[in-house]
C-alpha cells in the first residue's frame, strides 16, 4: 500500500514524463496508462480508423516513447501483436530499454518518412516482448533514482569547477545504463566527472550535450501565449530566428518580449513572417523622406494589414500623421518630379499627438510602464510647504519633555497668533503703568476658549482717545479727576 500511494500521489509521480497518468502497477492491467494530455510531442493516430487493403500486410515497425522528449522507432516481428499504450521490452546497447508504445500501422511510416529514416534499413532496432513483472519492477527502481542522481552529478561537477549545467537523467529500463544530458557554453572536458560518476552510481555512463532549445523541448512548460511550448508538444525541427522577423512584423527589439523560455527568440516568429513578407512587397522602402513646403517627412511605423504608414515631420517630432500606401506612393512619385505639395496635413487620414507617458520618459518598449507611477504634487500641496519655510518652523531641543509636562506647547504658532501677540503687546505699552489691574492671560486655541469681544473693543477705544488728545499729561490728569 505504501509503495502505491508513493508512485500514485501526482507530487510524486515521476512516470507523468513518460506519459503516464500514474505508475505502473505490477499486478494489475495497464493497458491504459497511457494518457495524451500528459505527453510531449504527443501524436494522434488519425489512420486507426482506416482499414488496410486485404492483400497488404499491416506495416512491421511502431513508435516507442520513453522520457521526456525521447521517441524512438523499432521493428515488430511477425509472432508479436502489440496496441497503443502496452509496455515493451525493447533492444538497447547494452542490454535492454522499457518503453512504451506511442503510434502503431500506417501513420508510423508517415512518421519515420518525415524524420528521413528508411523502413527497410537493416539497422533498426527490435521489439522483444512485452515487459514482465521483474521487468516492471526494475523500471520502477531506476525511475525512482533518476532525482537522486540528477542532485548528486550536480554537486560533483561543481566540486570539480565544471561550467556545465546537468539538465536531465535517464536511466535505462534495466538499470545498467544512465545518459546525462547537459548544457554549457564552452567545450568541457568532463573525463574526471565520468569517473566519478561510474564510482558514485556503478553503473555505465554516457554524456549527451544539448541546446538550450533541446533543454525546454524536454524540460516543458507554459509560454507567454499561455499555451504549452511548442518544440515540446508538435515543433520537431528548430529553423533558425533572427532580428530580422521581428523587424519585418513591426516589432519592438525588446529581448524580454522576443526570447522564450530557452532564452533564444521565440520560434513562433517565423509562423507568419511568410505573410508580412508577401504584404511587404507593396511597400515603399522605409528611407524614403517625403518632401513638403512645410518640412521634410520620416517613416514613423507602418500598420502593414491596414497598409498605413505613419509619418512626422524632421523638425517636429510632436504630430504623427496617418498616410495610405497609394498616396505615399503618389508623394513619392511628385517628389521625383519636382512636384512639392504644401504639407501632409491635408491628405493625412487621422494625426496623432505623442505625449509623454510618465515622469520616467518610459516608452512603450520599456516593461516598467506597468509600474505605478508617482502622483504630482498638487499646488495646494506646494503652497503649504512654501508657508512652512517661510515660517521657520523650528522646534525647540526640549520637546519631548515640555510636551509631557504642556502638552499646549506641541501645538504650532502660525502666523497671525504671532501677529496678535505683538499688537497685544504695543497695547500694553502704550496703557503704561497706569492701569494697575493685569489683563488675563490669552486662552489657547487648543483650550477652545473664545476671547471675549469686549474687553477687545474696550483696548481699542483707549488706544483710538490717546491718539486723538496727543497724548498730554494734563489731559490724563483731567480724565482721571
Amino acid at each position: 500500500m505504501e509503495n502505491d500511494y508513493k508512485y500514485n500521489n501526482p507530487s510524486e509521480n515521476n512516470f507523468l514524463t513518460r506519459g503516464c497518468c500514474h505508475a505502473p502497477q505490477i499486478y494489475q492491467d495497464n493497458s491504459r496508462i497511457l494518457n495524451h494530455s500528459c505527453c510531449k510531442l504527443d501524436t494522434y493516430d488519425w489512420l486507426k480508423d482506416i482499414e488496410i487493403p486485404e492483400n497488404q500486410e499491416p506495416f512491421d515497425c511502431v513508435e516507442v516513447r520513453f522520457k521526456n522528449s525521447r521517441k524512438e522507432f523499432f521493428r515488430v516481428t511477425p509472432d508479436l501483436v502489440f496496441t497503443q499504450g502496452d509496455i515493451v521490452a525493447v533492444e538497447a546497447s547494452p542490454g535492454h530499454d522499457i518503453g512504451i508504445i506511442s503510434l502503431k500501422g500506417e501513420v508510423v511510416r508517415l512518421q519515420m518518412r518525415k524524420k528521413n529514416i528508411d523502413p527497410g534499413y537493416d539497422q533498426i532496432k527490435k521489439v522483444y516482448r512485452k515487459a514482465r513483472l521483474t521487468d516492471i519492477e526494475k523500471w520502477l527502481n531506476a525511475v525512482d533514482i533518476e532525482d537522486r542522481a540528477q542532485y548528486k552529478t550536480r554537486v560533483i561537477a561543481h566540486n570539480l569547477g565544471l561550467e556545465m549545467k546537468i539538465n536531465d537523467v535517464e536511466y535505462q529500463g534495466d538499470e545498467t545504463k544512465a545518459v546525462f544530458y547537459y548544457t554549457a557554453d564552452e567545450r568541457v572536458d568532463f573525463r574526471e566527472l565520468i569517473k566519478s560518476l561510474a564510482e558514485e552510481f556503478k553503473i555505465r555512463i554516457e554524456m549527451r550535450q544539448i541546446g538550450a532549445r533541446q533543454e525546454a523541448a524536454r524540460l516543458g512548460g507554459i509560454g507567454s501565449c499561455g499555451r504549452e511550448l511548442c518544440c515540446s508538444t508538435w515543433l520537431t525541427d528548430f529553423t533558425s530566428v533572427t532580428t530580422n522577423t521581428a523587424r519585418t512584423q513591426q516589432l519592438s527589439p525588446n529581448p524580454q518580449k522576443l526570447a522564450g523560455q530557452c532564452g533564444k527568440l521565440k520560434c513562433c516568429l517565423n509562423y507568419e513572417n511568410d505573410v508580412y513578407l508577401d504584404a511587404l512587397k507593396d511597400f515603399p522602402q522605409n528611407n524614403i523622406i517625403l518632401k513638403t513646403e512645410k518640412g521634410d517627412a520620416s517613416l514613423q511605423k507602418s500598420d502593414v494589414f491596414k497598409r498605413i504608414m505613419w509619418y512626422t515631420y524632421i523638425n517636429d517630432h510632436s504630430n504623427m500623421l496617418a498616410l495610405s500606401v497609394d498616396r505615399v506612393k503618389e508623394i513619392v512619385e511628385a517628389n521625383k518630379k519636382g512636384i512639392i505639395p504644401k504639407q501632409l496635413e491635408d491628405v493625412a487620414l487621422t494625426m496623432e499627438i505623442k505625449t509623454d507617458v510618465g515622469n520616467g520618459g518610459l516608452t512603450e518598449e520599456d516593461i516598467h510602464r506597468f509600474d505605478k507611477m508617482e502622483e504630482p504634487v498638487s499646488e495646494a500641496n506646494k503652497r503649504k510647504k512654501r508657508s512652512r519655510k517661510k515660517s521657520g518652523n523650528r522646534r525647540p531641543q526640549n520637546i519631548k519633555g515640555d510636551a509631557k509636562q504642556n502638552p499646549q506647547k506641541q501645538q504650532r504658532n502660525t502666523p497671525q497668533d504671532n501677529r496678535s501677540k505683538q499688537t497685544g503687546r504695543k497695547k500694553q505699552d502704550n496703557r503704561g503703568k497706569q492701569d494697575d489691574t493685569k489683563k488675563p492671560d490669552r486662552p489657547s486655541r487648543n483650550e477652545g476658549v473664545q476671547r471675549p469681544q469686549n474687553t477687545r473693543n474696550q483696548s481699542n477705544r483707549r488706544s483710538n482717545n490717546q491718539r486723538n488728545r496727543g497724548n498730554k499729561p494734563d489731559d490724563l490728569n483731567k480724565n482721571k479727576q
